[in-house]
């Protein structure tokens, strides 16, 4: 460092000029920077001005020194690795001498001088020019924080800056975690941040996310430039995140999102079946859903009717989703229901209440004396049937009309609300009905059953017409 007449001038000594970088490159750093010194100090928040043609960035913590200029690591920023943008000490030098390269005045101001910068001789060597920051006295003792000040930055060029940062994206946080936050994205393309820095995009993720805990991975890819970080450096983290995650909203995302699986369009997060997986155990601990494939849409569609009813969202997921979830308990520690979960509490929530023919009323009692005839409309009672019941409850809980007859595999026993004594072709129509799912041995909206209902539609036509 040389000094003349009070002025000083300090070798910026950049060997490696960044030829890619422009403009708002620099400006990131300087930005960086102040954004770091604000959560460093817990100062408040940085400025970024323009009047007069002059932009100005300005934090408002302890002021830039000059000794800040010969570290090529800042230790500061390293131990707190986890809070701070900035991880290169050498990122202000490489601001300044790109800002120089295109023509942007520079002057820095803080309690401790004044900074701008000049071409010149290198020290000793009067045939080398080099960048050297020029530091004079202080304008202003008392002034609080570092101010740089730029002569010749347009807005697109404050703009492009700006938008490299989370905080000026106006991106919402969905959830955080240890390994960083997952963010909902205000447009198509999805923004991969580390530590509040923008290093890539994504153009079929869901959210967007920032990376606050680096592996050694991303470490290694993190160059000066901060850019073209390629997504095998940080799909690892992305995964992490989304698996620490316990955020209803988030995992709502994600499970509609699984809808698109069967037609391909879903986003890249959904591709990874532990997420998927994951988010279904989010989802079910939350929410009154159950789990559907496509084919079982229409293949259950009498019990998931049933599910509606009890005021259950259904949930579409592939074929290779529900095998992971078979038997898989939520976070909550609950079973995950997919069909076969729901037909277990279906089946266990129906409650009977029997009632002996001898306690029927006589009205009742007349019609319930058909039921011989009736059957013997199809051909009698099938060897499977042991017995038909009443019963004054069946199932509770549903918000439908509730289940007139049932036909228990189990037992071999066609079980019939008692209300649905109150005139002959109620009754009719429901013995016969269970009569077709004990011969069929299929559910409703089967098409064994639908045969042999059917069947049983034409035997009785044939006898009506006889």
């Amino acid at each position: 460092m040389s000094n003349l007449d009070g002025i000083r001038k300090f070798d910026l000594n950049i060997e490696e000029v960044l030829e890619d970088w422009e403009v708002y490159h620099a400006l990131r750093e300087i930005i960086a920077n102040a954004l770091d010194e604000q959560i460093l100090t817990k100062t408040k928040d940085i400025e970024i001005i323009k009047k007069d043609n002059i932009t100005k960035i300005r934090d408002f913590g302890r002021g830039l020194k000059y000794e800040h200029l010969t570290q090529n690591e800042n230790q500061e920023k390293l131990t707190n690795s986890e809070l701070v943008i900035g991880k290169f000490g050498v990122g202000l030098k490489d601001a300044l001498a790109t800002l120089n390269r295109y023509g942007i005045d520079i002057l820095i101001k803080t309690k401790y001088g004044d900074i701008t910068l000049e071409k010149t001789e290198k020290h000793g060597f009067d045939d080398i020019i080099t960048l050297h920051a020029v530091i004079t006295t202080t304008s202003e003792p008392n002034f609080v924080g570092t101010e740089f000040s730029l002569v010749g930055c347009n807005d697109e060029e404050v703009s492009k800056a700006k938008n490299l940062f989370l905080i000026f994206s106006g991106e919402k946080i969905l959830d955080k975690t240890k390994y960083g936050q997952i963010l909902e994205k205000k447009s198509k393309t999805s923004n991969i941040y580390i530590n509040g820095v923008k290093v890539a995009e994504e153009s079929n993720f869901l959210f967007s996310y920032n990376i606050t805990s680096m592996t050694a991975a991303m470490r290694k890819s993190l160059n000066r430039e901060r850019t073209n970080v390629g997504r095998s450096a940080y799909t690892e983290r992305i995964k992490s995140i989304l698996l620490a995650s316990d955020n209803h909203d988030v995992a709502k995302y994600l499970v509609d999102d699984l809808g698109k699986y069967a037609i391909g369009t879903q986003h890249d997060e959904l591709k990874y079946n532990e997420i998927s997986t994951h988010a279904c155990k989010i989802l079910n601990s939350n929410d009154k859903v159950v789990f559907v494939t496509p084919e079982e849409q229409s293949t259950e569609k009498h019990l998931l009717d049933s599910a509606k009813g009890d005021g259950l969202d259904i949930v579409i997921i592939p074929d290779v989703i529900k095998e992971r979830i078979q038997g898989v308990d939520d976070i909550q520690g609950n079973a995950i229901r997919d069909v076969s979960q729901y037909n277990h509490e279906y089946v266990k929530s129906f409650e009977y209440k029997f009632i002996l023919e001898t306690a029927l009323t006589d009205s009742e009692k007349n019609v319930f004396e058909y039921k011989d005839k009736i059957m013997n409309l199809v051909g009698g009672k099938p060897d499977i049937v042991k017995d038909i019941k009443i019963s004054e409850t069946m199932r509770v809980g549903s918000t439908i009309c509730g289940v007139a007859g049932q036909w228990s595999s189990a037992e071999q026993v066609i079980i019939i609300r008692r209300d649905q004594l109150s005139s002959l072709s109620t009754f009719a129509g429901v013995l016969l009905h269970e009569i077709a799912h004990a011969k069929s041995g299929r559910p409703d909206v089967d098409q064994g059953f639908e045969l042999t209902l059917s069947t049983f539609l034409g035997n009785v036509s044939v006898k009506a017409l006889d």
